[in-house]
């Protein structure tokens, strides 16, 4: 085969980096696959006014303002979606999978939510749908738990899925400044849209714990059913309480199958300063998985940014391309969608947790305050999770070192989580 020809539509933050990422290792993945990927056509709503600069690093590819032209060109075998949201994106996967042809996708929210109908669409068309990019950024996490440790049994996760909120989080510890601020940064860094809901709300984390939990577990979990806090109230003083406490504060998704059912959350946790997920800092992602045999495993990489995001986009297409050689279906990432259709559906359960709860001004405590509810809305005051519930006696000095520290400190249920927010 001479070439592949490739597709993208989308030319943000994901689609700048896949195209750079292609050009400066146009040669390697020649000679790894054995022919060239060359990337056909481009589409952007913007791509006649405000074209990114990589996009002239490719001046041979057709460009077009409709993602059915790019589809329909008969240059084109593997389509990249990198447009984001889940209503145009599905009607592209969903229409290049009808004409036979395999897509890439970094939508972690489309795949969290329509992943198993996407694929058997795909498999129907004799077409694959890979979707590496949509976790962790340029960690290959979903590969590890389809191929690495597929042997063994997971009894739970839990990871640092969102590079943005990551890097607000650790620049906020170490600089003092507040959300407000760092997020200007991280934007211009191109870590965070300029939108940036997503990513400091928690939804973004959330949909890729969906994913996981999807291939760990081989259950089917909706996000919207599982229990999600951002990172909005966090400020400067949580780290210092934080710090006092011997602990840093994170954002993270956890999930853990037991005997109770299947417990997920996303939010921001406490965990210990000697911890390796507490040394995770700015934009990187970082995933524990524990097996039942094999036991503890840990992935680490960077999470935003356009490079590493792009990196696992041309892996996928690299992916795709050598695919094409093959019948889809037979193609051994196959399984990855597979898993996906047969997992069966899950209601995630409320994950049982101690809260610490930090007042916002210093005239506690008052009769109000004795009601979580009434006291939060005066006060405001952000929560943050201890990522473990630590046996009776860790939790009776756990509680008079928190009652020490803050006048009006009170520990909760997580069932009582409404109360606080």
């Amino acid at each position: 085969m001479s070439e592949i020809g490739v597709g993208i539509v989308g030319l943000g933050n994901v689609g700048s980096g896949t195209l750079r990422v292609l050009h400066e290792n146009a040669k390697s993945i020649a000679d790894k696959l054995g022919f060239p990927l060359k990337v056909r056509a481009l589409c952007s709503r913007s791509i006649e006014q405000a074209a990114p600069d990589e996009a002239d690093l490719h001046p041979e590819a057709f460009r077009t303002r409709d993602w059915r032209e790019l589809v329909a060109r008969p240059d084109v075998a593997v389509v990249a979606e990198l447009v984001g949201g889940t209503t145009a994106a599905r009607q592209i996967v969903e229409a290049a999978a009808a004409a036979g042809k395999s897509v890439v996708t970094a939508n972690k929210e489309l795949i969290a939510e329509s992943g198993a109908a996407l694929w058997s669409q795909a498999a129907a068309g004799n077409a694959r749908l890979s979707m590496e990019a949509a976790v962790a950024g340029g960690i290959p996490i979903l590969t590890a738990l389809r191929e690495g440790i597929a042997g063994d049994r997971i009894d739970a996760l839990m990871g640092i899925l969102n590079g943005t909120s990551n890097f607000i989080l650790t620049e906020m510890e170490r600089r003092g400044e507040p959300l407000e601020a760092i997020l200007k940064e991280a934007q211009a860094l191109g870590y965070a849209e300029s939108d940036p809901s997503a990513d400091i709300d928690g939804f973004d984390a959330r949909s890729k714990l969906a994913i996981l939990a999807a291939l760990a577990f081989g259950m089917r979990v909706s996000p919207q059913r599982i229990p999600v806090e951002g990172i909005r109230r966090i400020g400067p003083i949580d780290f210092a309480y934080a710090d006092r406490l011997g602990h840093t504060v994170r954002l993270t998704a956890s999930a853990r199958n037991g005997s109770d059912g299947l417990r997920l959350r996303v939010g921001p946790a406490l965990i210990r300063k000697d911890t390796i997920l507490a040394s995770v800092m700015g934009s990187y992602n970082a995933v524990w998985v524990r097996g039942r045999h094999g036991e503890d495993t840990f992935y680490y990489g960077r999470g935003a940014g356009p490079a590493p995001t792009g990196v696992a986009v041309v892996s996928d297409l690299m992916a795709a391309a050598r695919g094409s050689l093959l019948r889809a279906a037979e193609h051994p990432r196959a399984r990855l969608g597979r898993q996906l259709a047969r997992a069966g559906r899950a209601v995630p359960r409320a994950d049982r947790r101690l809260f610490f709860r930090r007042p916002a001004h210093r005239d506690f405590p008052t009769a109000q305050d004795r009601h979580p509810r009434r006291a939060d809305r005066r006060t405001g005051a952000a929560v943050a999770v201890l990522p473990q519930a630590p046996p009776a006696d860790r939790s009776r000095r756990a509680l008079a070192q928190l009652r020490r520290l803050v006048r009006g400190t009170a520990l909760v249920r997580a069932d009582r989580i409404a109360f606080i927010r």
